[in-house]
C-alpha cells in the first residue's frame, strides 16, 4: 500500500515545492492538492465538514500551479489534485493542463476529479448543481478523447466541439490515472464508465473500504480486470490499526491530512506519520 498526504496550499502554509521535498524525502508517494476557485459570500450551501468553513477553502493556490511547484522540487514524488473540480472547468483548457503537468513531471501526475458540493461555486462557473455529474462525465470523455487523438472531435450535450490538434498528449499512456472521488449512490458507474481509479473520503462511523468487494464484482461484471480499479482512501486516521485494516481490506492507497499550516506544524506532522509507512 501506498502513501500520500493531502493539504490546502496557501499563501500562508508550507510551500507546495518544500513540502513536496519533504514528503519524498520521508519516503511518501504522493503529494495531494484540493480545488477551490473561491468560495460565494453568501454560503448557502453548507459544507459537509460541519457548521464553520475554514479559510483555507477560499485561499488555495490553483492546484496545477502548486502541483507544478512540487513537480520541480522533487524527482520520484506522484503528483495529485484531490480533488480537481471539473464542473468548474473547460474540458481543453483543463487537458493542456493536465498532459503539459505529466510531461514536465516525467508522467507522475494523478488526476483526481471530483462533482464538488458548494452549488453557488458551479453555478458561478454556468454548471447548474442538478446537472454537474452530466457535465463532469461529458468534459472528462471529451479530455480522454483529446489526450489519446491526434484529431480529437466531441459532440454531447454539454461539450461540443469538431476536430482539433492539441499537443502535447501526456507522458503516461493512455492518460493519467482517473481516480474518481465520492461515495454516493452512483458513483461506481462513474468508475466503471470512464475512471481507474475510486477515491473516497474516510468519515467517522464510515468504513468505505468495506464496499470495496462490491467495486470489484462490478467491474468484473463489466469486463474489467478488478485489480485494475485502484482505491484511495482520503484523509485516512494515521494510526497503525487503521492502516492495517485498510491494507488487510485492499486499499491501494491511505492519504493522510495535513493542516495549511507553516513548516513548523506540518513538519512534525509528516515525522509523526513516516513510520507507518514502514
Amino acid at each position: 500500500m501506498d502513501f500520500g498526504v493531502v493539504m490546502f496550499p496557501t499563501d500562508y502554509a508550507i510551500r507546495p515545492d518544500q513540502l513536496a521535498r519533504a514528503l519524498e524525502e520521508r519516503g511518501f508517494e504522493s503529494v495531494w492538492f484540493p480545488e477551490h476557485t473561491h468560495i460565494p459570500a453568501s454560503r448557502r450551501s453548507p459544507w459537509p465538514g460541519g457548521a464553520n468553513l475554514p479559510k483555507e477553502y477560499w485561499s488555495a493556490y490553483d492546484p496545477f500551479v502548486a502541483l507544478t511547484a512540487a513537480a520541480m522540487a522533487t524527482s520520484r514524488l506522484r503528483l495529485g489534485t484531490g480533488i480537481c473540480l471539473v464542473v468548474e472547468r473547460d474540458p481543453i483548457i483543463t487537458a493542456k493542463e493536465v498532459a503539459t503537468l505529466d510531461r514536465l513531471s516525467g508522467g507522475r501526475f494523478l488526476f483526481g476529479i471530483g462533482g464538488g458540493w458548494n452549488a453557488e461555486e458551479m453555478e458561478n462557473h454556468g454548471t447548474e448543481f442538478k446537472k454537474r455529474w452530466r457535465v463532469l462525465r461529458e468534459r472528462v470523455l471529451a479530455m480522454k478523447e483529446i489526450w489519446t487523438k491526434e484529431e480529437a472531435e466531441f459532440h454531447g450535450e454539454f461539450v461540443r466541439f469538431d476536430k482539433i490538434w492539441s499537443h502535447p498528449k501526456p507522458a503516461q499512456k493512455p492518460h493519467p490515472p482517473i481516480i474518481m472521488g465520492g461515495d454516493g449512490p452512483t458513483t461506481f458507474d462513474r468508475v466503471i464508465e470512464f475512471a481507474d481509479g475510486w477515491m473516497p473520503i474516510a468519515r467517522p462511523k464510515q468504513n468505505p473500504a468495506e464496499k470495496i468487494p462490491a467495486l470489484r464484482q462490478r467491474a468484473e461484471k463489466a469486463g474489467r480486470d478488478p485489480k485494475s480499479v485502484a482505491v484511495t482512501i482520503f484523509f485516512a486516521k494515521p494510526d497503525r490499526a487503521t492502516v492495517d485494516a485498510l491494507r488487510a481490506a485492499g486499499v491501494d492507497r491511505a492519504i493522510f491530512g495535513v493542516p495549511s499550516e507553516s513548516r513548523d506544524t506540518v513538519l512534525p506532522l509528516l515525522d509523526s506519520y513516516a513510520p507507518l509507512l514502514r
